[in-house]
């Protein structure tokens, strides 16, 4: 019962998270690794259960969402679909030793894209004096290979996305927030059918409807949160949280 609780309370933290600025995979994985299950399981019934939470938090944010760039919603929309798909599809191929070894470093790359990401953006932006004007088969392929990596390990895809639009087409973080929500959503949703149909998430079905139902909460909450508090400081709590977990993962390896 108490690994139970657990579970549900990071499910609430990670559909918040994911609904103000991303990172809520870090606290989902490590909340069912330290309740037993093995971290390829972990991350599928991650997934699993993070699509509600973001399905909630983007019917929040509809009224605000605006197309990236020169590039359709619909398009979009179907490359993250795909990209999710083969993402799962390497996670349930690759020996389950070649995920393990892999998460920290994942971790350790997410964290240090939240770190200095935007920094760095915005060096690249004053060198060229404008925003990259990136044209829409760049926008698209790129977005396919981070919905690749989505679909493998979430950690932070949603931070990648908006580094990618911002770098490649100067758009401002607060506007392509809801594009985000729904981008990682389809990113989710495509990994998780693949999920329930071939990997052992379902094992554990009291771990993953508390998380699931964590996750409902935090995305309908955070994604009202994320109107109202400052962006410095919901960056500051993803942050903090990123580095945590890879520390954490670090010492486990």
């Amino acid at each position: 019962m108490s690994e139970t609780l657990w579970v549900l309370l990071a499910g609430v933290a990670a559909g918040g998270l994911n609904a103000v600025g991303g990172g809520g995979t870090f606290v989902a994985l490590a909340a069912l690794v330290a309740a037993g299950v093995s971290p390829v399981t972990a991350n599928a019934a991650t997934t699993i259960a993070l699509v509600p939470g973001a399905a909630v938090g983007a019917w929040v944010c509809r009224r605000e969402l605006a197309p990236v760039g020169p590039v359709s919603t619909r398009a979009l929309t179907g490359v993250s679909v795909l990209g999710g798909g083969l993402g799962a599809g390497l996670l349930l191929a690759l020996p389950a030793a070649s995920f393990e070894a892999a998460v920290p470093w994942l971790l350790a790359f997410a964290t240090l894209l939240l770190a200095v990401g935007r920094r760095v953006s915005a060096m690249i932006g004053d060198a060229l004096g404008r925003p990259v004007g990136m044209g829409p088969r760049t926008v698209l392929a790129a977005q396919f290979v981070l919905a690749v990596y989505g679909g493998y390990f979430g950690g932070a895809v949603g931070i990648m996305m908006l580094a990618l639009w911002g770098v490649g087409l100067g758009l401002d973080a607060a506007a392509g927030n809801p594009m985000r929500i729904v981008q990682v959503g389809a990113v989710y949703l495509s990994a998780s059918a693949l999920f329930l149909a071939a990997s052992d998430a379902l094992d554990a079905p009291l771990l993953l409807g508390a998380l699931l139902a964590g996750a409902v909460a935090g995305g309908f909450g955070g994604a009202r949160l994320a109107r109202r508090l400052p962006s410095r400081l919901l960056r500051g709590v993803v942050l903090t949280t990123a580095v945590t977990m890879t520390v954490l993962y670090f010492l486990r390896a």
